[in-house]
C-alpha cells in the first residue's frame, strides 16, 4: 500500500472533504472522485439530475460529492485512497488499475467485446460482473466494498482521415490507452501511442497521432475533436470502458440496511439514466453533424465489426492467461456474451 504516496494528499483532502462538509444539509455525505473531466457532460448531469436524489431517498440522511478526475488523488491512486480513509469511494475507470493485475484490463473494457453499453449493464448485474470486480478487490485491495460496475456509453472514435474498416487501420498513429487497447490495436496493425486524454487534442492537431481512442461523442463534440478529426466514427468499434462505484467497508458497514439498499439503487437508476440521456445526445448530435455535412460520420458495417472481434478475441485469451483472476473475469464474460449471442 503507497501510504507514503497518498500521505502527502491528506491535508489537501482534509480541506476538501471540509469544504465538501459545510456544503450540503445531509447528515452525511460520502467524498467520490470520479474519472470524469469537470467539463465532461457526464459529470455534469449526474450532479444536477441524480445527486439530489439520493439525499430525498435517505431521507436526508445521505448524500454524495462527486469530485472531477485528480481532485483529491491521482487517478489510479483512488483505491489506496479509500481504504486509508482519504476518499469514502470512488466513481472510476476499472481499467486505471490494469497494471496491479490483468484481470482489471479484462474487466475494464473488453476491447471490441460488447456491442452497447446497455449490455454491460446488465453483465454487471445480471451476469455475474459485480461478484467477480469484487473479487479482484478482495484480492488487492481489502477493504474496499464494490457497489456496483456498468457503462454509460460506448466511445466513439475520432480520426483525421477516414476509416471504413479492419484494413484501414493499418499503419494508422492511434492514441490508446496502455494495455488491452493498445494490444488489439497493433494486432490490427496499427500503431498505438499512449498519452492522457488532455493531450490528444493537441497531438490530433499537429500531426502527431491520426485518430484517437477517446471519449463518447458528445464529450468528443465538447471538446472540439470534430473541428480537426472530421472523420468520426460512430456507434464506436472498439472501447466501451466499464466504471466502478466503490466505497470503504468500513463507510459501508457504518451505513444502515436502508442507506445501502438506498445507494444500490441510487446507481442503478442514475447510471441507467446516464447511458439513456447520453445515448440520445449521442445521436441528436450525430444527426445534426451529418445534416450540416462538414464531417462525415462512419458506421463500420457488422462483417467489419465482427472482424476486428476476432482480432481482439486473440488478445482477450493472451490477457486470461496472465493471473487466475484473470482467467475468472474472462471466463464471466464469455459464459454472458454466449447468453447474449455476441459469440
Amino acid at each position: 500500500m503507497k501510504v507514503n504516496i497518498l500521505g502527502k494528499t491528506l491535508a489537501i483532502a482534509a480541506a476538501f472533504g471540509l469544504s465538501v462538509a459545510v456544503s450540503h444539509a445531509a447528515d452525511r455525505v460520502l467524498k467520490i472522485q470520479t474519472s470524469s473531466n469537470a467539463s465532461h457532460a457526464s459529470l455534469a448531469y449526474l450532479n444536477e439530475e441524480w445527486v439530489p436524489k439520493l439525499e430525498k431517498m435517505t431521507g436526508g440522511s445521505l448524500s454524495i460529492e462527486l469530485l472531477p478526475v485528480d481532485a483529491v488523488v491521482p487517478r489510479r491512486e483512488t483505491a489506496e485512497a479509500i481504504s486509508v480513509g482519504i476518499l469514502d469511494g470512488d466513481l472510476t475507470s476499472i481499467n486505471y488499475f490494469a497494471g496491479i493485475d490483468p484481470a482489471f484490463a479484462l474487466m475494464g473494457d473488453l476491447i471490441a467485446g460488447y456491442d452497447s453499453a446497455d449490455q454491460i449493464q446488465a453483465f454487471c448485474a445480471q451476469g455475474g460482473g459485480k461478484e467477480v470486480l469484487q473479487k479482484l478487490y478482495d484480492a488487492h485491495f481489502p477493504g474496499v466494498h464494490v457497489v456496483g460496475c456498468g457503462a454509460y456509453a460506448r466511445e466513439a472514435f475520432v480520426s483525421k482521415v477516414p476509416v471504413r474498416g479492419v484494413a484501414d487501420l493499418k499503419g494508422l498513429k492511434i492514441r490508446s490507452p496502455e494495455g488491452l487497447a493498445a494490444d488489439v490495436f497493433k494486432r490490427a496493425g496499427a500503431a498505438p501511442v499512449s498519452m492522457s486524454g488532455s493531450e490528444t487534442y493537441g497531438a490530433l492537431e499537429k500531426g502527431v497521432i491520426d485518430a484517437a481512442d477517446n471519449s463518447a461523442y458528445a464529450n468528443n463534440d465538447a471538446n472540439g475533436m470534430h473541428k480537426i478529426a472530421k472523420f468520426p466514427i460512430f456507434p464506436g468499434i472498439h472501447s466501451t470502458p466499464i466504471l466502478q462505484f466503490t466505497i470503504s467497508q468500513s463507510v459501508y458497514d457504518e451505513l444502515s440496511e436502508q442507506q445501502r439498499l438506498a445507494l444500490e439503487t441510487w446507481y442503478l437508476a442514475a447510471y441507467n439514466g446516464l447511458r439513456q440521456y447520453f445515448d440520445r445526445l449521442d445521436r441528436q448530435l450525430v444527426a445534426r453533424d451529418k445534416a450540416e455535412g462538414e464531417i462525415e460520420v462512419i458506421d463500420w458495417p457488422q462483417s467489419e465489426r465482427d472482424a476486428l472481434r476476432t482480432i481482439a478475441q486473440e488478445a482477450w485469451n493472451d490477457f486470461a492467461a496472465g493471473s487466475e483472476l484473470a482467467k475468472e473475469v474472462f471466463d464471466a464474460h464469455v459464459a454472458f456474451m454466449k447468453q447474449a449471442g455476441l459469440l
